[in-house]
């Protein structure tokens, strides 16, 4: 059998949980298994693209379990009342095929994407950064806002979004978090001033610059999130240029990060090698860090771990049978057999 997640049951996880637990524990399980990096087998995600979005597939496994994603991106889904990310995803048992776990993604990728973007904060920020520009407030500010004041302790946040009714709505939900101080800031320009980390976390499918380099102060560390396909970046070329840049798997980093823009042999440093100490993080205070964060299949592999982990503990899910389990394994045409003879019942 597979135990299923659904929305509902992993809503009942992080509220058993807690949320910043969820976020802290996560981010362990992302950490523990980067610094397993050469343990899996690993490749850019598969990606179909349309002039309004993109429908992504992204796989990974180790020796002992199989990961994927299903994920698309559609900025204009929330003028149809929609989401502009829904995702789902499931673990295999590499041994047998046998698939483990079928689960919602959506809430768990924001979740994730947090946590990731916190632990890249741990190794690449000042370590007395607590003040923090959030641009972009939609579905994922909360989440980004939360792991930076659980993981690093940020508790100044200045707001920016296009839509001022993003903003009140992501201010109405901080609001169950009082020790986080929350405003609204005029433009990018007065978010970002004096920040000790820039979290850009727009979702236009587009070439934009969100970020221009005289906006950058010394020492600021940037964590570019929103730009995770190609033609779509936040960034001013200049920025990524003059930042010390460590992005998740180069291969696919190129093709849809900030660093699609540069040289293919622009210098990067994947996080691996930071988290595992063979390459530094921040080099100096008065450096600029840039995390060149698309999402990386390794990420959704670790996040799906922790849910099955957690759901057995606490008993949440259901059990599926999403594959067939027979006394003759032979025998799959027996599946078929059961249905004709209840039909056959009931016409008699």
């Amino acid at each position: 059998m597979t135990r299923y997640i659904d929305v509902t049951d992993l809503s009942r996880l992080v509220a058993r949980k807690g949320l910043s637990t969820c976020i802290s524990e996560m981010a362990e399980y992302i950490r523990e298994d980067y610094l397993r990096w050469h343990d899996f087998e690993k490749c850019p995600r598969l990606a179909n693209h349309s002039p309004d979005g993109v429908i992504e597939l992204m796989p990974v496994s180790d020796r002992n379990l199989y990961a994927f994603k299903y994920v698309n991106g559609h900025p204009k889904n929330t003028q149809r009342g929609m989401l502009t990310v829904m995702a789902f995803g499931a673990l295999g048992d590499v041994d047998t095929g046998a698939p483990v776990l079928l689960s919602e993604m959506t809430l768990t990728t924001a979740i994730r994407t947090a946590a990731t973007s916190a632990l890249a904060a741990r190794y690449l920020a000042r370590p007395d950064s607590r003040r923090m520009a959030l641009i972009g407030n939609g579905s994922q500010s909360e989440f980004q806002a939360l792991a930076f004041h659980t993981l690093l302790g940020i508790d100044e946040i200045r707001l920016y979004d296009l839509d001022p009714k993003a903003s009140a709505k992501l201010v109405a939900n901080l609001r169950a978090f009082p020790e986080l101080r929350v405003s609204i800031a005029g433009s990018v320009a007065e978010a970002v001033r004096g920040a000790d980390i820039v979290t850009t976390v727009t979702a236009d499918k587009a070439f934009a610059t969100i970020l221009t380099p005289d906006m950058i102060e010394p020492g600021m560390h940037l964590n570019a999130v929103g730009g995770d396909c190609p033609g779509k970046t936040e960034l001013h070329r200049d920025i990524v240029d003059r930042a010390r840049v460590i992005v998740e798997y180069e291969p696919q980093s190129r093709v849809e990060g900030e660093i699609q823009q540069m040289p293919a042999n622009s210098p990067t440093t994947e996080f691996w090698q930071v988290v595992n100490g063979q390459a530094p993080g921040r080099e100096s205070a008065d450096q600029v860090t840039l995390f060149d964060s698309v999402g990386f299949a390794l990420e959704d592999y670790s996040a799906l771990r922790y849910v099955f982990d957690v759901a057995k503990a606490l008993n949440i899910g259901h059990e599926l049978a999403l594959v067939p389990e027979l006394a003759n394994p032979k025998d799959l045409f027996a599946v078929l057999r059961q249905p004709l003879a209840d039909t056959r019942k009931k016409s008699a």
